[in-house]
């Protein structure tokens, strides 16, 4: 899912997206861009390896009910450590839960483990709990990921298992 080409999503807003040696690299300036499935999803485990520069805003997004990102109408698993408000600094589900543990990931590659069955989203990076959430507003979606600001952020090995039948 999502490691040599665009099959099954497609690009939207202002960040420049391409894959090199299986990395795909968002790169924007002062906008923002993402790239959304094609297809909704509903339960699910997201494994993915990322790397955030150190002025990248960047985000994983599930369940988001149209073809645009919001934290209102999508979950957004962030990816910025350096977020004004560290509630929402990476790890945490913007505006639904805090992270429970700080994991600095700047610079380096990172793990993402996002697990969503029902109304339970929980989430780990570099295998440490970040998130553990009941919240049932959300039942299926598309699943984005983000580049905003100005910066760079990388992702590779993106694994998609279902939980609930989708493909």
């Amino acid at each position: 899912m999502l490691n040599e080409n665009f099959d099954g999503w497609q690009i939207f807003g202002g960040a420049e997206w391409k894959f090199n040696e299986g990395e795909l690299i968002g790169t924007v300036k002062d906008s923002v861009g993402f790239v959304m499935t094609e297809n909704k999803y509903t339960d699910f485990i997201l494994e993915l390896e990322f790397k955030p520069d150190s002025t990248i805003n960047s985000g994983i997004y599930i369940r988001c009910q149209n073809k645009e990102i919001s934290f209102t109408d999508c979950y957004e698993i962030n990816i910025w450590d350096l977020h004004p408000n560290q509630d929402f600094r990476t790890g945490a589900i913007v505006n639904r839960a805090t992270p429970l543990n700080y994991v600095e990931t700047i610079g380096e590659w990172n793990t993402y483990k996002i697990q969503i069955k029902g109304d339970h989203l929980q989430a780990w990076i570099n295998d440490i709990p970040t998130a553990d959430l009941k919240d049932s507003s959300l039942a299926e979606g598309y699943i984005a990921l983000q580049a905003m600001g100005t910066g760079e952020v990388r992702f590779r090995n993106v694994k998609f298992q279902s939980l609930s039948g989708d493909n």
